[in-house]
């Protein structure tokens, strides 16, 4: 079974920034497999980025695209994830999931795994 863990979030000031960790355990890490999603308080949850294995390419959330970057250590099954320029609306929190993403980070049904998230609030 599937097991992913979040960490890193935190309280941080507008324009600060932030790295979140998601590590994985009980299947074979797959960096391309992993995506990133954000719920705030009232609203949907959102995507923030992933890799579709639809069309191959990398999505991002219209909001955070060039305040984000994705990075991995293989031996230690985690993905990275660094904000920047971070804003209060980013206020949310953050999960990693892993499955089969489509377009617009759309998991498959039955594929998805989640982690708890981790709390990220931003002031102004």
């Amino acid at each position: 079974e599937v097991q992913l863990v979040e960490s890193g979030g935190g309280l941080v000031q507008a324009g600060g920034s932030l790295r979140l960790s998601c590590v994985q355990s009980g299947a074979t890490f797959d960096d391309l497999a992993i995506g990133w999603f954000r719920q705030a308080p009232g609203k949907e949850r959102e995507h923030i980025y992933c890799i579709s294995r639809t069309d191959g390419h990398s999505y991002y959330a219209d909001s955070m695209k060039g305040r984000i970057a994705i990075s991995n250590s293989l031996a230690k099954n985690t993905q990275y994830l660094q904000m920047n320029s971070l804003k209060p609306e980013d206020t949310a929190v953050y999960y990693c999931a892993t499955g089969l993403f489509g377009n617009n980070c759309v998991i498959a049904a039955g594929t998805d795994s989640w982690g708890q998230g981790t709390q990220v609030t931003v002031s102004s």
